[in-house]
C-alpha cells in the first residue's frame, strides 16, 4: 500500500469514528478518561523502556539539548501527565451546552450550542507527553484526532497510543477515535495536509520550520502553536525580590518550554537597584546574561547582546536583557520582538498594571507572577492542547471549549421567513 493510500485511510478510519464520539455522552467520555489514566500507570515501564530508547537515539543523533530535554518523560511529566487525564475527566463536558439564548421580536428563541470540530490532527515535535494531553481533551471534546509526533519520539509516540486505543476498547469507544501514525515519512505530513475531505483542523506545535511549512501547504484550517518569546518587565515601582523570584521561576521551572523567560525588561529607574540583584540570582543559577548596554555597565560579566538575542527563543539557561525608558518603551519592545505568547509585568503601580494589561494583546498577559503560569494544567484546563498563537478561534492555552465550535439552535412554534 503507497504512503499515500495508508495515511487517507487512516484519516477516514478517524472521520468514522468522530461520528460516534461526537454523541458520546460524557460518562463514557469519562470512564475512557479514567482507564487511560490506568493502563498508563499499569503501562509505565514499557513505555519508559521505549521512550529511554528515544532519546538514545536522539543522543546519537545529534539531537539538540533542548530537544531532548523535551523528549524526556520524567517522574514531573510523568505526575502532570496522569493528573492532566485525570483532572480533565472532572472538567465540565462543553458539548451541547447553549449560551447566548435570545428572543427576537417575532417570538423565535435563538441561542449558540457547543459542538465537537470532528477530527483534529496534531502534528507535533519532541514532547511524547502531548500524544496524551491531546488524545483526551480531543476525545472529551468529542472530537477524533489523529496524532503525528517527531520522528525522535516515535517509540515512546507507539507506545503511549497503545495504551490511549486499548483503553477506547475496554470502555466500548471506537479505536480510532485516536490514531498514532506509525511512519516516520515526513511525505505523511504532506498528505494529511491535503485530506480535507477527513480532516477539520489542523495543528502545528514545533519549530518555525515546521509552523510555516503547514501554514503554507495545508488546505485544511491551521492553529499555530509557535514560539514563546516571553518578557518580564520589571516596572519602576517593582519589588526587588519579587522580581527576582518570578524571573528564576520563569526561566528555570521548565526551561525547555515554550512559556519559559526569554527577556527580562527593566524601567530605566530600576536599573540600578532591582535588576542587579534579579541578575545576580539568575547569575548564580547558571543563567548567561546578554545585555544592553545599561545592563552591562550595572552587571559585571553580562555579554553584550546583538538584535539577534531580542527575538530568540533559546529554551536555554541564556536570558537576554534590555533597559528601557519606561512603560511605553518596554510595550513598543514587546509588540517589536515579541511572538504574542507570554508578556508578565512587576509592578505595585495600579496603573501601569492595567495599562500593561489593556495595551498589549499577547495570548497570556499577567501582573506580579511567572510567566509559567501560561500553561492549560496550572490554569485549570486539566491539561493543553497547546499556546495558540493564532488569534482566531483559539488563543492561548487551549482546553476543551478551543476544540469546539459552535451553531445556531433556533426554537420556535410555526415562525416564517418574512
Amino acid at each position: 500500500m503507497s504512503l499515500e493510500r495508508q495515511i487517507l485511510e487512516l484519516a477516514e478510519r478517524a472521520r468514522t469514528a468522530s461520528r460516534v464520539t461526537g454523541e458520546l455522552g460524557t460518562p463514557v467520555k469519562n470512564a475512557w478518561l479514567q482507564r487511560v489514566a490506568e493502563r498508563l500507570e499499569a503501562g509505565r515501564e514499557a513505555i519508559l523502556e521505549a521512550n529511554a530508547r528515544d532519546m538514545r537515539e536522539a543522543e546519537a543523533a545529534g539531537v539538540s539539548k533542548p530537544l531532548v530535554n523535551r523528549l524526556a518523560l520524567s517522574e514531573s511529566k510523568w505526575r502532570d501527565m496522569i493528573q492532566g487525564v485525570r483532572d480533565v475527566a472532572h472538567l465540565e463536558d462543553p458539548v451541547g451546552e447553549i449560551s447566548e439564548m435570545r428572543v427576537r421580536p417575532n417570538g423565535l428563541r435563538v441561542g449558540r450550542m457547543r459542538i465537537p470540530l470532528g477530527v483534529v490532527a496534531m502534528i507535533y515535535e519532541s514532547r511524547p507527553n502531548v500524544t496524551v494531553d491531546a488524545a483526551v481533551l480531543c476525545v472529551k471534546a468529542g472530537n477524533a484526532v489523529i496524532l503525528r509526533g517527531g520522528s525522535e519520539a516515535i517509540h515512546s509516540n507507539r507506545a503511549l497510543g497503545e495504551e490511549l486505543r486499548a483503553a477506547a476498547h475496554d470502555v466500548g469507544l471506537p479505536e480510532d477515535a485516536v490514531v498514532v501514525v506509525p511512519t516516520t515519512d515526513r511525505a505523511a505530513i504532506d498528505v494529511m495536509l491535503q485530506a480535507d475531505r477527513f480532516i477539520d483542523l489542523i495543528i502545528p506545535r514545533g519549530g518555525p520550520g515546521l509552523i510555516r511549512k503547514v501554514q503554507r501547504e495545508s488546505r485544511i484550517p491551521v492553529i499555530a502553536h509557535d514560539k514563546g518569546v516571553c518578557h518580564v518587565y520589571i516596572d519602576a515601582s517593582a519589588d526587588a525580590e519579587m522580581a527576582r523570584r518570578i524571573a528564576i521561576d520563569s526561566k528555570l521551572r521548565q526551561m525547555a518550554l515554550c512559556n519559559g523567560l526569554e527577556t527580562i525588561l527593566c524601567h530605566r529607574e530600576a536599573a540600578h537597584t532591582a535588576l542587579p540583584h534579579v541578575l545576580k540570582g539568575l547569575h548564580e543559577e547558571g543563567v548567561e546574561i546578554r545585555g544592553c548596554p545599561v545592563t552591562c555597565e550595572v552587571f559585571g560579566g553580562t555579554r553584550p547582546a546583538s538584535d539577534e538575542d531580542w527575538v530568540a527563543e533559546y529554551l536555554a539557561p541564556i536570558v537576554a536583557v534590555r533597559v528601557v525608558d519606561g512603560l511605553d518603551a518596554a510595550i513598543e519592545h514587546v509588540r517589536d520582538y515579541g511572538s504574542e505568547h507570554t508578556d508578565i509585568i512587576v509592578t505595585n503601580n495600579y496603573a501601569s498594571s492595567q495599562e500593561w494589561l489593556r495595551r498589549l494583546h499577547s495570548s497570556v498577559v499577567g501582573v506580579n507572577c511567572s510567566t509559567a503560569f501560561s500553561d492549560g494544567f496550572r490554569l485549570g484546563l486539566g491539561a493543553e492542547i497547546g499556546v495558540s498563537t493564532s488569534k482566531l478561534h483559539a488563543f492561548g492555552p487551549m482546553g476543551l471549549e478551543g476544540l469546539t465550535t459552535r451553531k445556531f439552535v433556533l426554537y420556535g412554534d410555526g415562525q416564517l421567513g418574512e
